[in-house]
Formats: structure tokens, sequence, C-alpha cells
């Protein structure tokens, strides 16, 4: 597979999906989240990822060093407004892109470049606009 290339510096972001792979060790997330540190990235996700991401079989030790590793940003009443409108300015509604608004959200208010590591690029499309890379995962 061909290897991606990243940006000095900027903000890769790990949506659920993002997450779930780095837990099963997926080679290619793996490999592209230990590029971006390399570059000099910082990797974030949203603190509702992890509710998105964890199920009963998630390895809690290995949840627990992963995210020791991440920046966690929390979602308060400021961001959970500034989402709503995404969500409504995008024609999605909140029951069923809720947390993919929230994780959007963060990624635009991050330090540029961002990266958006995502299994919903239509979605985080419609979000995100032009201004955050997609790669899919």
């Amino acid at each position: 597979m061909a290897r991606r290339k990243l940006s000095h510096e900027g903000t890769l972001v790990l949506d659920s999906e993002g997450l779930s792979k780095l837990l099963n060790d997926h080679e290619p997330a793996v490999a592209l989240v230990a590029e971006a540190r390399k570059r000099g990235m910082e990797v974030a996700i949203s603190a509702l990822t992890i509710i998105e991401a964890v199920h009963s079989r998630t390895d809690q030790a290995r949840l627990r060093w992963i995210l020791s590793g991440l920046r966690i940003v929390q979602v308060g009443d400021e961001e959970a407004r500034a989402a709503s409108a995404m969500l409504i300015a995008a024609g999605l509604h909140g029951h069923k892109y809720a947390i993919d608004a929230a994780v959007a959200e963060m990624a635009l208010r991050q330090q540029r470049p961002v990266v958006l590591l995502t299994s919903d690029i239509d979605d985080m499309t419609k979000l995100c606009g032009d201004r955050v890379r997609l790669v899919a995962v």
C-alpha cells in the first residue's frame, strides 16, 4: 500500500472507526498515526469518540494505553451548539449524525493543517467541506 503523505505540524483527528482501527492494531491506521507523530502532528479525538468506539469486547487496558497517547477534546455547550448549527447547514439530523458533527466541529478548531481519519467520507465532507483533509480508513 502506498504511504500517505502528511504535512508537518498540524493535527490528525480520529473518528470512532479510526480509534477502533488503532485499538485493533490495524497496520495502516497504526502507520498513519506513527507518521503523523514523526512529522510533529498532534493526534486528537473527541471525548464522544470514546463512547462510539468502545464496546463490551474492547480490551480496557489497551484502550487506556491508546488514550494516554491522544489528546482528548471535551465537548461543552458552545461546541454542542456549533455542531448543531453544522448539522442544520449540512441538512443532516442530529439523531443519526450527532457524534459525526461533534467530531467535525472539533476537527475544524484544531491546529492546521487538519487530517481526519474517518470511515464516513461522505458525511464528513458535508460537515467539513474542504477545510479538513479526509483520509478513508
